[in-house]
């Protein structure tokens, strides 16, 4: 492809996404699938221009003062590859797949265009939706602009160590013999983070179930729910169950886990990987729907006697914004409040199945207080049989403590830790109730 098609097919995804409001991933492998006559440097030069875009969609609107997709793609190029005006003409000749020149309202806009200063709100310099200033800025204070720009970076890809069949020296030797280069994660254990690029599927490693790609802060995660061997777990919205193959490692397979989600499908891709790591103290169970006040319908039996409950609750996933930067786009405030109700509904389900002394390990990948701290103290009002107890209570012992703002929960975020960004109280059921 020459550039100026790459350009246009920049364009036409960016309009995808805009139109369909699905998530970028998802209109870019649609693509990809539909145009398979782009190469795999033609494929890295649009999704680099793609999410370039998104990444920045804030300043450059305000740059561009419009925001268009091809506005927004030609702003890319005057303002972050800083090209000049005349060479992006050059690029727009409107045949074979390419732009049609720039109009001369397009000229002017990028003439004139130029980054915001310090003197630009906060929300456009550091690109994130004005409607979510307040919360923000209430979550992390005079560290939010910090805290927003370590959000505008790239995501590193974490693998994790299924300790079921290797250990992490062992794993890393054999990954060098694939030319896959990766080092220890700072924080986790069993984490390792890749040092380049590769094809995770094809290896060795990735097939015999030696590692699983889980993101440090999910690791960690999983570290608090202190699950034993021999204890009774369930994952209440478990997904594809990457979480529940991690505490299957921990438990070494023994005791039970129950992966449960209402999504069947999602539930369908657990057990190929089950199998494919060794974990053969895992069961799925679709959940039926449920509301407040009903009687269960799919875990009556289990009430009582669960260990520990761990609720990776549905949320905005601001806390993933690096891997998903669309996503900061896409959310409404209508759309957070959905999510609201959901972890009000998924907390009251958990509560009952935790036995006396157990523990309900609650999870977003979220930065707003509104889904974590608000939600805890609305649960614990609620159930009075309930306490939260310190995160470091739970923290392995021997294991260097993350540089983590004071708290019971834990939060984890790409500028303090590296990570994407978690919370994760641990709430526990009192004795005798």
């Amino acid at each position: 492809m020459t550039p100026g098609a790459r350009l246009q097919a920049s364009i036409d995804i960016l309009s995808d996404i805009e139109r369909t409001r699905h998530p970028a991933d998802r209109v870019f492998d649609g693509w990809s699938r539909s145009n398979r006559y782009a190469g795999s440097k033609d494929r890295a030069a649009i999704s680099e221009m793609v999410y370039g875009v998104l990444r920045n969609r804030a300043v450059l609107s305000h740059a561009m003062k419009g925001d268009t997709p091809r506005l927004m793609v030609f702003g890319v190029l005057k303002l972050l590859d800083e090209k000049p005006v005349s060479e992006i003409d050059d690029l727009c000749t409107g045949e074979n797949h390419t732009p049609e020149h720039l109009s001369d309202e397009e000229t002017d806009a990028l003439t004139a265009a130029a980054l915001p200063g310090a003197d630009a709100p906060v929300w456009i310099r550091n690109n994130y939706p004005e409607w979510m200033h307040d919360e923000l800025l209430a979550a992390f204070g005079s560290d939010l602009e910090r805290e927003m720009w370590a959000l505008q970076g790239r995501a590193p890809t974490d693998l994790r160590v299924n300790v079921l069949k290797a250990m992490p020296d062992e794993t890393i030797a054999l990954l060098a013999e694939e030319a896959v280069a990766v080092e220890p994660a700072p924080l986790a254990p069993f984490g390792l983070r890749m040092l380049g690029k590769a094809n995770l599927p094809a290896l060795t490693a990735y097939r015999d179930g030696l590692i699983e790609i889980q993101d440090e802060g999910s690791q960690l995660a999983c570290l608090l729910a202190a699950v034993k061997p021999g204890e009774q777990v369930l994952d209440l919205c478990a997904g594809g169950g990457g979480k529940t193959l991690a505490l299957a490692a921990q438990m070494a397979n023994k005791g039970q886990i129950y992966a449960c989600d209402r999504d069947g499908r999602r539930l369908d891709k657990l057990m190929p990987r089950a199998q494919r790591a060794g974990a053969r103290n895992v069961q799925t169970m679709t959940l039926a729907p449920w509301h407040e006040g009903e009687e269960e319908p799919t875990l009556a039996d289990l009430a009582g006697r669960m260990d520990c409950v761990l609720v990776d609750a549905p949320c905005s996933g601001t806390g993933a914004w690096r891997r998903s930067p669309d996503a900061r786009w896409r959310i409404t405030p209508e759309m957070l409040a959905t999510y609201h109700a959901a972890q009000t509904e998924v907390l009251a389900r958990a509560a009952p199945l935790v036995k006396p002394g157990g523990r309900l390990v609650y999870i977003t990948c979220s930065l707003l207080p509104s889904e974590n701290e608000q939600q805890v103290s609305a649960f614990l009002e609620r159930q009075s049989d309930f306490s939260q107890t310190h995160w470091q209570n739970f923290w392995p012992a021997g294991l260097s403590q993350p540089n983590v703002p004071q708290g019971q929960a834990l939060r984890l975020t790409p500028a303090r830790t590296g990570t994407d960004g978690f919370y994760i109280a641990v709430l526990q059921r009192n004795n005798g109730k």
